[in-house]
């Protein structure tokens, strides 16, 4: 499958799955110098491979990329390996993670995955300026982090695995969410 094509289909899952609404989050994938990013307001109900924007790996962005279009450029020249970044918005992952606090998962799957996944604290307000270059910096060391009160980024040698990773911090997050109802895990 052309890397342009697996994109969709991957961002299209996290709607389908209720990670993303139909217009949230955004996705890249790098193909050579080019990094094919979901142009801004996405529905991903709707997106086709042709609606993708190229963005250069040198940092100049095509007409009509992701807000998020630096950043995702960002991560790629931190980490040469990276060919894929995901951003979700996980209702449970940034609920626990309101308080700025990095996140823990309480179970097994999560806490082999992640470890601890850094949370940034970043004022919205300065997203846009700010955003780059500390989700970058923190991805070329981690494999996903938390925005406070935005959401989700992954980073992976594949969309898929970026997508796995998305898809099992949300999963981590709604068990402790559970277990601290339950009360099973201090909240």
């Amino acid at each position: 499958m052309h890397p342009k094509d697996d994109l969709i289909r991957h961002y299209r899952w996290l709607r389908q799955y209720g990670i993303n609404d139909s217009h949230s989050g955004n996705a890249s994938v790098r193909e050579g110098h080019t990094v094919w990013v979901t142009p801004t307001g996405a529905c991903a109900d709707t997106l086709a491979a042709d609606d993708l924007v190229a963005c250069d790996i040198d940092g100049t962005l095509g007409d009509g990329a992701s807000l998020d279009a630096r950043l995702h450029v960002m991560v790629y020249q931190k980490n040469p390996a990276t060919r894929a970044v995901l951003h979700g918005h996980g209702a449970h992952t940034v609920a626990l993670t309101l308080n700025g606090q990095d996140f823990t998962p309480p179970d097994f799957e999560g806490s082999y995955y992640f470890g601890t996944v850094p949370v940034l604290n970043i004022a919205y307000a300065n997203y846009l300026a700010e955003a780059p270059e500390q989700v970058s910096a923190i991805l070329a060391q981690h494999k996903i982090t938390v925005v406070r009160g935005h959401g989700v980024y992954a980073q992976a040698d594949t969309i898929n695995l970026a997508y796995k990773w998305n898809c099992s911090l949300e999963l981590s997050a709604k068990t402790a969410w559970l277990a601290q109802l339950a009360g099973t895990l201090p909240g």
